[in-house]
């Protein structure tokens, strides 16, 4: 059995807490955003995880852009939530998901790379 990577560790690490705040939106009865939060913030390990056993290095490419989208996408409702004073504040979700953000734009940019450098 291989040992996770370090992607592999924040996104679970995240997705954990992405349960926690699902957990607070759903005692404030915001079941659409707590759903849309839970789905799309699980969702980045789950496609990081994916990728890790790709048959190809331009299927991990494109399995890391899926995780990366929905990144984008949690990002997206984390603000939404950051923003309107009718939600709970996501507190360290914010920076967190920024850290993932980086590191996959890094990891995808490399793996480009790597691909053009191997077949130009």
């Amino acid at each position: 059995m291989r040992e996770p990577g370090a992607l592999e560790i924040k996104t679970f690490a995240f997705a954990l807490d992405i349960l926690d705040f699902e957990a607070k939106l759903l005692l404030g009865k915001h079941y659409t955003m707590a759903n849309q939060l839970f789905r799309c913030g699980t969702g980045i390990g789950a496609n990081v995880r994916e990728a890790q056993e790709a048959e190809s290095k331009a299927d991990f490419i494109h399995k890391l852009k899926i995780a990366n989208k929905e990144a984008e996408e949690t990002d997206y409702f984390i603000k939404l939530c950051a923003e309107s004073p009718h939600y709970p504040h996501p507190e360290k979700l914010t920076e967190k998901i920024q850290e993932i953000l980086r590191l996959l734009n890094a990891i995808i940019a490399t793996a480009k790379h790597n691909l053009k450098q191997r077949y130009p």
